[in-house]
């Protein structure tokens, strides 16, 4: 199998096993136990939220683990929005088209509780103007979310300029860090974030478990009710594998950080090349290379149904992604594409393909060779594409299709 849709999630690492298996058996104690095993897996979680806290430039206290971030995302969006209602009768969010569902769902649900949500457009490479956020502003705002990366498209937004207009106006502002969390460097200090959402299993840790990253000084109300964990604002008994997983798991990731963005960049701009250059009719989807993921691919295929070639691909051992796997099973285009201004035909036709630690120019090659197979015996049995080309004969790498 060669694995290319590590967006979707990666493998977890032998080393956070290791560090994981002590606390489903010998140190199983609950944190919140005053005796001496609990004691041990309370000190397991404070270690690993001042290891999570570090690899941001954050405090240990304003780091709250939850279980993704799905739940990052709707604990921010959700209690500021309702406690901006309740207090003031009025409610105003500023967000994106191209956010996650996680982020876009839960702006959809507050709307029906009576607040307006402003979705701003992006450009064709993905990109929200900050100039735009701030034309978008009214006295009810009560919080601004853009996504730090797009998970579909790669494209990093320009969230330092969009933090310095939030902050002018005093707003809070959330950052969903899924997608780039351990795959690029933040620093929630400079970059000046007050809320952000992380989840352990895009950066080879556990799945169920994540954290919120929240500035010392903003105030938000308890998403879960019940205990006293994580200081009285998300009860319930604390997983202590996954978040003693998730620190070790992080600290590798940073570790490695600079030498990894390195190897994956030389990667993803080798595939990127050879597509455009041995594949016509595609379409590179996201921004230019500086700003956009080190992992992140995206392609539209001309005269190709992505379901199709996903089924090739997967027959040949390779698994790619045609879009956000939370959005698998929807028939509908991707939102992401629609609003970066693609056709539906286009759209149709897209593939991810998101590199990672274990992915070597070798597996590329190969995937290439089953890629173009697999395009050219799709269009072959294509009637529009035959029509394409009586029309434009002879059809060559890099013309563009829209």
């Amino acid at each position: 199998m060669i694995y290319l849709d590590y967006a979707a999630t990666t493998p977890q690492r032998e080393e956070v096993t290791q560090a994981m298996l002590p606390y489903f058996s010998e140190q199983f104690g609950n944190p919140s136990s005053a005796y001496e095993i609990g004691r041990e897996s309370k000190k397991a979680i404070m270690e690993a939220r001042r290891s999570i806290a570090s690899t941001i430039n954050a405090l240990d206290k304003e780091i709250y683990f939850t279980s993704g971030g799905t739940e990052s995302n709707n604990w921010v969006i959700k209690t500021l929005a309702q406690d901006r209602i309740k207090n003031n009768g009025k409610c105003h969010i500023i967000t994106d088209a191209i956010e996650h569902h996680a982020v876009l769902n839960s702006c959809k649900e507050m709307e029906a509780w009576g607040c307006d949500v402003t979705y701003l457009p992006v450009d064709d490479k993905g990109r929200v103007n900050p100039e735009a956020v701030r034309r978008a502003i009214r006295p009810d705002t009560a919080l601004i979310s853009v996504m730090m990366a797009n998970n579909e498209i790669g494209t990093i937004q320009p969230v330092r300029q969009i933090a310095l207009i939030a902050k002018e106006r005093n707003i809070p502002f959330h950052v969903d860090a899924v997608q780039a969390y351990g795959h690029m460097p933040i620093d929630v200090k400079e970059l000046g974030i007050d809320l952000m959402s992380v989840s352990g299993h895009k950066f080879y840790g556990p799945k169920g478990i994540g954290f919120l990253y929240i500035r010392d000084g903003i105030t938000i109300n308890r998403f879960m009710n019940g205990g006293m964990q994580e200081k009285g604002l998300r009860a319930g008994t604390e997983n202590v594998a996954s978040i003693v997983g998730m620190a070790k798991a992080s600290s590798l990731a940073i570790e490695e950080l600079e030498a990894e963005m390195k190897r994956e960049i030389s990667l993803r701009d080798y595939f990127i090349n050879r597509i455009r250059q041995e594949i016509p009719l595609v379409k590179l989807n996201g921004a230019d290379a500086d700003e956009r993921l080190a992992n992140n691919i995206n392609f539209s295929f001309g005269f190709v149904e992505s379901e199709s070639l996903l089924i090739m691909l997967d027959m040949k051992g390779i698994c790619v992604s045609a879009g956000s796997a939370c959005a698998t099973g929807d028939k509908k285009p991707s939102h992401v594409l629609m609003a970066i201004g693609l056709s539906e035909e286009m759209a149709n036709g897209t593939l991810r393909f998101t590199i990672g630690r274990h992915t070597t120019r070798k597996d590329l090659d190969y995937v290439l060779c089953e890629l173009k197979e697999a395009v050219e015996n799709l269009r072959a049995a294509s009637i529009k594409y035959e029509e394409y080309i009586k029309k434009y004969q002879p059809v060559s790498a890099g013309r563009i299709l829209y």
